[in-house]
C-alpha cells in the first residue's frame, strides 16, 4: 500500500485537507490504522477516487462529443501575438497552460487576459515523472 498524506492527497484531489477528512469519516477514504503522528490514505484507493470524480465534471452543455479527454478550464493571463501566430497562457487551477495557434483564431475567440477558456489537449505523446526515494 502507498499511504499518501491526508494534506496531499487533498491538493492531488484540488480538495481542502477537510473535505478529505470528512470522505474518511464517512468511510468514502481509509486511512491508516499504522498509529503514527500523520495520517494517510490508500494511494489505489485515492486514484480510484479521482477517476470516480473526474466522472462528476459538469456537462458544458455543448451537446458535442469529443475523443480529447484532457480539458482545463481556466483564465487567459497573456495573449502574444504577431501577424501570423499567437502563444496563449491560461491558468486553469494549479496548472498553467500554453497554446500556439494562429493570430486569427485568437481575434475569433476574443482572447484576451481575463477571458474564461477551455484548453483541450489530445496528445500522442505523454511523458510520466516519479520522485524516487
Amino acid at each position: 500500500m502507498t499511504g499518501i498524506r491526508i494534506r496531499d492527497a487533498a491538493v492531488l484531489l484540488g480538495v481542502s485537507d477537510d473535505t478529505v477528512r470528512r470522505w474518511v469519516s464517512s468511510g468514502r477514504l481509509t486511512a491508516s490504522t499504522d498509529p503514527g503522528p500523520v495520517a494517510t490514505v490508500d494511494g489505489s484507493e485515492l486514484a480510484a477516487l479521482a477517476r470516480e470524480r473526474a466522472g462528476e465534471l459538469p456537462d458544458d452543455g455543448s451537446g458535442v462529443k469529443r475523443s480529447a479527454r484532457n480539458r482545463f478550464t481556466g483564465l487567459v493571463t497573456e495573449v502574444t501575438s504577431d501577424k501570423v501566430m499567437s502563444q496563449v497562457s491560461m491558468q486553469c487551477g494549479p496548472f498553467e497552460v500554453t497554446s500556439l495557434m494562429s493570430s486569427e483564431a485568437v481575434r475569433d475567440l476574443g482572447l484576451e487576459p481575463g477571458v474564461v477558456a477551455t484548453a483541450v489537449v489530445k496528445a500522442t505523446t505523454v511523458i510520466v515523472e516519479r520522485q524516487m526515494t
